[in-house]
């Protein structure tokens, strides 16, 4: 483990939090978005989808050296990375609003004639997930200090 592997692994996850910030707050912009400029088939207005960050673990560069050491000793992994943004598959919320511009026409799968689809965004959601993003970033920051505070102190130590 080199000495600044903690440093990367810390800011590979400040990164990936703070894509998932930015995802909360879209989230929570569009709450009430109903037509997103798409229609589908029947002509009825397609509504802003919630999206959702999906995190995995981020592979650790290849050293020549690593080739020579036991598979044990091997670090498989070093950080996280956004592995893909997703759309949410919760059911829309429909509304009965015969006089919205955006209210279906035609009867189709889901929603009656005269119902308005609004975004599948919960905000109890969004600013519990909001709120743990924000500690896991927080954390991260604390830990990319501390990392720092050390490289720093083994610094003055080899200085003598």
């Amino acid at each position: 483990m080199g000495l600044f592997t903690s440093m990367n692994i810390s800011a590979s996850a400040l990164t990936a939090q703070k894509l998932r910030l930015d995802l909360i707050s879209n989230n929570i912009a569009n709450i009430n978005t109903t037509h997103i400029g798409e229609t589908t088939a029947s002509g009825n207005a397609v509504p802003y989808t919630r999206e959702v960050a999906v995190f995995s673990t981020r592979p650790a560069e290849s050293r020549f050296s690593d080739y020579f050491k036991d598979a044990s000793q091997r670090m498989s992994s070093e950080g996280v990375q956004v592995a893909a943004v997703i759309q949410d598959t919760e059911e829309y919320r429909l509304e009965y609003d015969p006089d919205n511009p955006d209210a279906a026409k035609t009867a189709e799968a889901g929603i009656p004639v005269g119902y308005v689809r609004y975004p599948n965004v919960n905000l109890t959601e969004e600013m519990v997930d909001m709120i743990s993003a924000s500690r896991s970033y927080e954390a991260n920051v604390t830990a990319l200090n501390t990392s720092k505070a050390i490289a720093l102190k083994a610094l003055e130590i080899g200085k003598g």
